[in-house]
């Protein structure tokens, strides 16, 4: 089959044949339709983050495809079915985590593109627990963007615990955030979208965002508190700069949801304002499987759209070029 493969995190990714891999006990073996491109396959290909895969992988964590074979034990899923794949493909089942509900905090967790060979290739192998089935008459090619990008968002919009009339600031449209805005709509907010680019500002507008900033020429910090401030401030943007200005946002009592993760792993946070402010500096991780099921729900009900663009698996690295460029207003699917 044909594969991305980092073989060096200073190289660019090969496409070459690699074996067919085969299911074992509990696995399934998917063939992939669409593979969305997340700005964590640029991270994981490059080796940004402190601990990193090891070389050669295949990244990927938003496949989607059809089950083509089952090994030993499957009774989750049958060949036939239609399946995605996201960031968590294995985790204990066992521990506090695990059980209460938070499965991506389980300290044995296995990542999908990652510590695992993921759906930037023709097939993969998947734990058949952590594969989620898609709704019937879904297009593949939207259902990978909301792998991720959707449940990762879906996620950040509850626990930042929106409801109704809630002013939410999102920073940073696009891949992520165009998804986060029609979250947080759907929970009832009054969305403020912040980016530097037109364009996305106009995809914003175009979704029902009821203000856009754009950073580059304005202050979105006095901006928003013209507005009254932000009650929930969701980051998407990987630079400490928007972080710090997502906080200097909120009014009091508001909630910094921080989802983006900058390269050097660090923010400037003023404890005075968050102290006497009362505001909260919340964490998001990658949504659950049951979250994933309400994306995918809500998207089959006609509540969310996706916006985004193929290309063929071979242009990876070209597509990688013109995500880090800013070329792409929304999300890259690659098809094998």
């Amino acid at each position: 089959m044909r594969a991305a493969v980092v073989t060096s995190f200073e190289q660019p990714l090969e496409v070459r044949e690699v074996p067919v891999p085969e299911p074992g006990a509990g696995q399934i073996r998917v063939r992939i339709e669409a593979s969305g491109l997340c700005h964590t396959d640029i991270h994981a290909a490059r080796g940004d983050w402190p601990v990193k895969p090891t070389t050669p992988f295949v990244p990927g964590h938003e496949g989607v495809g059809i089950v083509e074979k089952t090994g030993p034990g499957v009774t989750e899923h049958a060949a036939g079915d239609r399946v995605a794949i996201p960031w968590l493909g294995y985790a204990c089942g066992t521990c506090e985590y695990c059980l209460t509900g938070w499965e991506t905090l389980c300290e044995a967790q296995l990542n999908t593109g990652y510590a695992i060979d993921g759906g930037h290739a023709e097939f993969l192998v998947a734990d058949a627990r952590y594969a989620v089935a898609v709704p019937p008459g879904i297009d593949p090619a939207e259902v990978a963007p909301l792998t991720c990008a959707g449940v990762t968002t879906y996620k950040a919009v509850k626990v930042g615990g929106v409801t109704p009339g809630d002013r939410v600031a999102i920073f940073g449209i696009g891949g992520l955030g165009h998804l986060a805005q029609q979250y947080a709509q759907i929970f009832g907010g009054e969305t403020i979208a912040v980016d530097v680019t037109e364009e996305k500002l106009a995809l914003a507008k175009q979704l029902g965002a009821a203000h856009v900033i754009n950073a580059a020429t304005t202050d979105p910090v006095t901006a928003i508190e013209a507005l009254g401030g932000a009650d929930v401030a969701v980051v998407l943007a990987a630079d400490p700069k928007v972080l710090e200005q997502a906080h200097a946002s909120l009014r009091r009592g508001g909630r910094l949801i921080l989802v983006s993760l900058p390269k050097d792993n660090a923010m400037s946070l003023p404890i005075f304002q968050t102290v006497l402010k009362g505001i909260q500096v919340i964490g998001s991780i990658v949504g659950t499987r049951a979250d994933l099921a309400e994306v995918f729900r809500l998207h089959a009900a006609g509540r969310t759209r996706v916006f985004y663009e193929t290309r063929p698996l071979e242009q990876i690295n070209e597509a990688i070029e013109d995500v880090l460029a800013g070329r792409i207003p929304a999300r890259i699917v690659l098809v094998p």
